[in-house]
């Protein structure tokens, strides 16, 4: 059986695989598996076809844990126009068909809270208008109900928040502290560096993370400075590296070369 996601060594390198065809996710699959990838980040809203037996067949081309995600985006980024409802239906299938885990946004049950911050500003890291954050107790004991509902089918949830904006040491680590009290078993944050102040921030935050909260954390930075911390946070401890095998129109361009960052970590394991 492969290990779950949260228990993989750190920093896990996960192949992401965002493709239309069931043939060509199982192709781009065996490419992340053969250059190094020690799990799958799987796509969901791209495919066709996500009904569960299909959703088998993907899933069990692979021989590392698969993490399933639908950021409501179609292979070319335009909306994927699914409800809450129907999101949330793709992560059990997602489950039922054998996925190790699923990732989960910070908005899941309130589609505004994806684009803007919607609650009452009361702690310091809803300051600034962040995006997939929200505060409101009676979403949250929904997202709670989810991750317990996930948990009872033997698979793991990463609760992922993209603020979308720079925020420093102390509002991410209390972002997370407050996440985890969620129980998911990995939190992501990835916030916004446009100067060189900010992404060195973002290390200094990475480091605070490792030490203040329990939950295993992958926490990176995006921008325009931030390309470094994809690669740099995991090595001060962050939990995961998502990672493209083979770049396309419709890859996440920002994300690091798969067999680079290979090389990179174990390089960094003979130093340390």
């Amino acid at each position: 059986m492969n290990p779950k996601p949260s228990k993989l060594p750190s920093p896990a390198i996960a192949g992401v695989v965002r493709e239309k065809s069931t043939r060509s996710a199982i192709a781009e699959i065996k490419n992340c598996l053969s250059d190094g990838a020690t799990m799958i980040d799987l796509h969901l809203s791209c495919l066709e076809n996500t009904d569960v037996e299909t959703l088998k067949t993907v899933i069990q081309s692979s021989t590392l844990p698969v993490l399933a995600l639908n950021y409501n985006a179609t292979y070319s980024w335009g909306d994927a126009g699914f409800s809450e409802e129907a999101r949330v239906e793709s992560f059990l299938r997602a489950v039922r068909a054998g996925a190790a885990g699923i990732d989960i946004q910070g908005y899941t049950f309130h589609l505004p809270s994806k684009t803007a911050f919607c609650g009452e500003d009361k702690y310091s890291f809803t300051k600034g208008n962040p995006k997939e954050i929200v505060t409101d107790e009676g979403i949250i004991f929904k997202q709670c109900e989810l991750i317990e509902k996930v948990h009872s089918m033997d698979a793991e949830v990463l609760l992922s928040c993209h603020p979308g904006i720079p925020m420093s040491c102390e509002q991410v680590v209390d972002l997370a502290l407050f996440l985890e009290k969620r129980k998911p078993d990995i939190i992501k944050i990835v916030t916004i560096a446009k100067t060189e102040e900010e992404m060195l921030e973002s290390f200094r935050t990475m480091v605070a993370l490792r030490k203040e909260v329990r939950t295993p954390v992958s926490y990176h930075a995006g921008g325009k400075a931030g390309s470094l911390s994809r690669i740099i946070n995991p090595i001060l401890g962050g939990h995961m590296i998502f990672c493209v095998d083979h770049f396309n129109e419709g890859s996440t361009m920002e994300q690091l070369d798969l067999r680079t960052v290979k090389t990179i970590v174990e390089n960094m394991k003979k130093i340390m």
